[in-house]
């Protein structure tokens, strides 16, 4: 696969695991252990994928990750630290990653997450239905089926399940979702878009199937990806 990630960690022992873990399974690696020189690395090297400790000796992560979205809108941001506080964790998705992997990690998990992530790709072409499973979905006629059966979906549902289809695989906020549906946040604590994603959720998913959207409690939602 030749893919060059990325590894901005300061714990010499953590980034020698991650570089034998990766290395292992294919990838190329560069390792950066504080801030700045990641994003130098960044910008000279443009590696496929960036996994990244917020805590650094020079900067916070959070800048690190902002200056390389403001560089990059399309390369992959797998955010690797110890903070766990779901705060945090919105926070970094909101500011552009792409996913979100809390320290001590299962190796085989981070490499799922990298393979995911790798496979980010721009929303489908509108032209050809989407199809999932049991589930397909023709956006130029706006219809979806179940098993080949039509089910009707309220426009704002339909809204919904597009955006979790252009981004599938990837953990989108409840922030997120919320601006791009209504183009403001609501009082209501996601209230509103909890119901609505309720209904979607139950409309789509096979009886004898694991449901499609999955939760990422307290962050958001992602639609499964195989």
């Amino acid at each position: 696969m030749n893919e060059k990630i990325l590894v901005v960690e300061d714990d010499h022992a953590i980034s020698h695991f991650l570089d034998l873990v990766l290395r292992s399974n294919g990838y190329l690696s560069v390792i950066s252990e504080t801030g700045l020189g990641a994003i130098k690395t960044f910008l000279s090297e443009g590696p496929s994928l960036v996994l990244l400790d917020l805590g650094l000796p020079d900067l916070d992560g959070m800048e690190v990750l902002s200056r390389m979205r403001k560089s990059s809108a399309s390369t992959p941001i797998i955010i690797v630290s110890a903070r766990e506080k779901e705060d945090e964790k919105v926070a970094a998705l909101d500011h552009g990653a792409d996913d979100y992997l809390t320290k001590p990690f299962n190796t085989g998990e981070l490499l799922a997450r990298i393979r995911v992530a790798l496979r980010h790709r721009p929303f489908p072409d509108k032209e050809q239905p989407f199809i999932y499973r049991q589930l397909k979905v023709d956006f130029v006629k706006r219809m979806v089926f179940l098993s080949d059966e039509e089910i009707h979906l309220t426009p704002i549902e339909f809204k919904f399940l597009s955006i979790l289809i252009e981004q599938q695989g990837k953990v989108l906020t409840h922030k997120f979702l919320q601006e791009r549906i209504w183009g403001y946040e609501t009082s209501d604590d996601y209230q509103s878009l909890r119901v609505f994603m309720a209904s979607l959720r139950k409309k789509i998913t096979p009886p004898t199937e694991e449901s499609y959207i999955l939760t990422e409690v307290g962050v958001g939602y992602r639609f499964r990806e195989d």
